[in-house]
């Protein structure tokens, strides 16, 4: 090992002295070039995608029901109701002859094709004119098409929404309203004996023939793949309070979120943007830039531990009283990537004392693109519970190569838990897909990423703000990712 390998092994050691910032890695810098090209338009159309709910149920079920009260208690929010109804084909000529023996619940009665060229369009932000069925004429002409603007929710109803994997997998989440079939019968007759003006014979004889074998059928067996099923359709106020909640709760996540269930970004407040708008100016003095980072670095840890597990705990309290709380996670260790990540350490030892932390640094030797990676570590970090500390992930390179590294000590990918202040979409994208077990905790999103792979809007080189250097004071030199 050559004397500058030396040198840097000494810094690990004694974590004092000049710090090192250097993260970008050539020789993964190709298959982040070609991972841009296909995140870069992902990650623009995530932000305008909207929140899609699919809502199945037999005939009369009340499907309609749960949608308006759902759309009742979003008013705040931009929603629209998108019927599966109007995408019936229109019916031939021949077709029209024979009406009385058409099935409207069977699959092939639905232009399924024309919705998802509909539903691409929404949720991709585009206006549509979606049709609407004439149920008299069995066409779809004889009204004016209705308009439907771009919303921060769809939601797409129907008896058989759930039969097309296509259409199924569009949606972000799936309700199925589960009605008696004796209501749902009860609800048809005296719908079309009052609406429609069918007489009750005619109503049993379409519905022995067509709707309870459809439903049988088609329709039952699309209930597997609801993640919600709401008994008693409409009349359950308990079961859509609940839902909408969940939807509020969604609406408020970034949108990498609904993708990656273990990307945790902290509840953004007035506080938490005061801070991000003080690190982020560059006119910030250093006295001030480090105070704001750490307070936003305490807040990012203790989140972060809170995805720790816990294990019950009774105890005595001063009043004689027995108070049943949790015992934190004994095996833990930090481990922080070298230079920006040891600005995390000091919070992490305020919240957990005397706690192990090792190091990790990658650097660039020499001008043929060689990645080294030093590291000092706990000597059992393969039963312990990892905390990842490095507030920038941009491209997530560095990322990637300290979580391998980890995983080569037998860390479970699981028990790894990956801090930062600030995370680009590209690095997200990379990270998640690589070691889909790993949790990432953050404090906000980025926008991305420019053309020299850095942050943005981003705070700047974070290890050259936090300990005061720059580039010339410096002996290792790359852009921080």
């Amino acid at each position: 090992m050559g004397s500058t390998s030396k040198s840097v092994v000494d810094l690990i050691e004694a974590s004092s002295g000049v710090h090192f910032s250097g993260f970008h890695m050539d020789s993964l810098e190709q298959g982040v070039k070609e991972m841009e090209l296909t995140t870069a338009s992902a990650t623009e159309d995530l932000h305008k995608q909207p929140f899609v709910i699919g809502v199945a149920g037999g005939a009369a079920s009340g499907k309609t029901t749960v949608c308006d009260l759902i759309i009742q208690q979003l008013h705040d929010q931009r929603v629209v109701l998108v019927n599966q109804d109007s995408f019936y084909h229109n019916l031939t000529e021949e077709e029209l002859t024979q009406v009385h023996d058409y099935n409207f619940d069977h699959p092939d009665a639905f232009d399924t094709e024309k919705l998802l060229c509909v539903m691409e369009k929404l949720r991709h932000g585009q206006a549509v004119d979606i049709p609407n069925y004439d149920l008299k004429s069995y066409k779809n002409n004889v009204f004016p098409a209705r308009r439907v603007n771009p919303s921060d929710v769809i939601l797409l109803e129907g008896i058989l929404i759930f039969h097309d994997q296509r259409v199924r997998d569009l949606m972000n989440m799936k309700i199925f309203v589960d009605t008696d079939a004796d209501v749902r019968l009860a609800r048809r007759i005296r719908r079309d004996t009052v609406e429609k003006s069918r007489d009750i014979g005619t109503v049993l004889d379409q519905y022995s023939k067509f709707v309870k074998p459809a439903f049988d059928d088609f329709i039952l067996p699309t209930k597997k793949y609801a993640d919600i099923i709401i008994p008693r359709g409409g009349d359950n106020h308990v079961a859509i309070d609940l839902i909408v909640q969940h939807i509020r709760t969604k609406l408020g996540q970034h949108d990498l979120c609904k993708i990656y269930p273990n990307l945790y970004v902290i509840h953004s407040t007035f506080q938490i943007r005061g801070m991000h708008t003080l690190i982020r100016d560059a006119q910030t003095t250093k006295h001030d830039f480090v105070f704001y980072a750490d307070r936003l670095i305490r807040l990012v840890v203790e989140h972060g531990l809170g995805h720790l597990p816990f294990t019950e705990k009774q105890v005595i309290t001063p009043t004689g009283s027995v108070y049943t709380g949790v015992d934190f996670c004994k095996r833990l260790c930090g481990v922080s990537v070298i230079r920006s990540g040891e600005s995390m350490e000091n919070a992490l030892r305020a919240c957990c004392k005397g706690i192990k932390i090792g190091k990790i640094l990658i650097h660039r030797e020499g001008d043929n693109g060689q990645q080294l990676i030093y590291e000092k570590l706990p000597s059992d970090i393969s039963e312990r519970h990892v905390l990842l500390l490095d507030p920038i992930l941009g491209t997530g390179n560095s990322a990637v190569q300290a979580i391998s590294l980890l995983l080569r000590k037998g860390v479970p990918e699981s028990n790894i838990i990956f801090l930062n202040l600030i995370s680009a979409p590209q690095g997200v994208h990379v990270v998640c897909k690589s070691f889909p077990r790993i949790k990432i905790v953050t404090s906000e999103i980025e926008m991305g990423l420019n053309n020299d792979f850095r942050v943005i809007p981003g705070m700047g080189e974070f290890g050259d703000r936090y300990f005061g250097t720059d580039d010339d004071d410096q002996q290792v030199v790359a852009p921080s990712q």
